[in-house]
């Protein structure tokens, strides 16, 4: 076999193609997700989409491609691509007040495929379990860093405490909308 056929038999042809551009589309589901961001008075992180997305996400395309897809949605913003909140991008943005959230995306993304590669996406309440392990994760990753740059208190009321009630709602939604998901990326 030559080079050439080898390639196009393993990788075009094969898992490797499709899931690269599988993490490529959910890299940008989570941008465009993150460009849906309102502004809490009194807290310096936005309220946004994308736990919703990095969380659902994971579930979907399992804990490997899901945290692949978070990795590669930081990579995108850190070369200076507007993919996070509010069209904003750059290495800076990767050590203000957002960057423990940031930065707990790729975990929380494997999170959320580990337990749904383990059957926990089969029903809508261990999805949701699974889900809220997840956003704990993230809830985990954003307040460490703002308790560091703020005090733990600070941290807890401006960076947790008034995403809960949005949050629940997300992974509630994203929780009826899994098994879908799931059938079409089994499809692809």
């Amino acid at each position: 076999m030559t080079i050439p056929s080898v390639v196009i038999e393993r990788i075009v042809r094969g898992r490797v193609a499709a899931d690269m551009l599988l993490v490529i589309g959910a890299s940008a589901l989570i941008a465009i997700a993150a460009q849906v961001a309102i502004p809490l008075p009194g807290s310096p992180v936005p309220l946004t989409l994308q736990p919703l997305a990095v969380i659902f996400l994971g579930a979907a395309l399992g804990s490997t491609r899901g945290a692949a897809a978070a990795a590669l949605y930081l990579l995108e913003g850190f070369s200076g691509l507007p993919v996070f909140a509010e069209g904003h991008g750059g290495p800076l943005w990767l050590t203000g007040f957002t960057a423990g959230y940031l930065f707990s995306y790729p975990c929380a993304a494997w999170v959320a495929g580990f337990v749904s590669e383990r059957g926990w996406g089969s029903s809508i309440v261990r999805a949701i379990t699974g889900m809220l392990l997840a956003l704990g994760v993230i809830y985990v990753g954003g307040w460490s860093w703002l308790a560091i740059l703020t005090n733990p208190l600070t941290a807890f009321v401006s960076g947790v405490a008034p995403f809960v009630v949005a949050d629940i709602v997300k992974v509630a939604l994203g929780a009826a909308l899994l098994p879908k998901a799931q059938r079409i990326v089994s499809r692809v």
